[in-house]
């Protein structure tokens, strides 16, 4: 049982350290036409956008190309974190009897 527990301790401490280090992977997306472009981390924490003068002329274009792009990049962060996470805890989760019966 003590082993267990500190299996799971130390699976928690990996993923604490995998938060950590995925402020520092970023993503940059683009939009479908280049002239807006963002850098986010896989954290969803928005470092950097770059939009083009062309953009600038018109407000709601701005706005919709804004929206897009970054729903787009908060969606492509989400995915590379929880593939991060999801592969430490499951390294880091014990063998326990029985357990991998739910498995599907």
């Amino acid at each position: 049982m003590m082993g267990m527990m500190g299996k799971l301790r130390e699976a928690q401490q990996k993923v604490e350290e995998t938060k950590k280090r995925l402020d520092t992977v970023w993503l940059d997306e683009k939009g479908a036409d280049g002239l807006l472009s963002v850098t986010i981390s896989a954290n969803r924490r928005l470092k950097d956008i770059s939009i083009d003068d062309a953009l600038l002329k018109e407000k709601e274009q701005l706005e919709d190309h804004l929206v897009l792009t970054l729903n787009k990049a908060i969606e492509e962060a989400t995915k590379v974190n929880e593939a991060e996470l999801a592969a430490v805890a499951k390294e880091g989760m014990p063998n326990i009897p029985g357990l991998d019966r739910f498995k599907q």
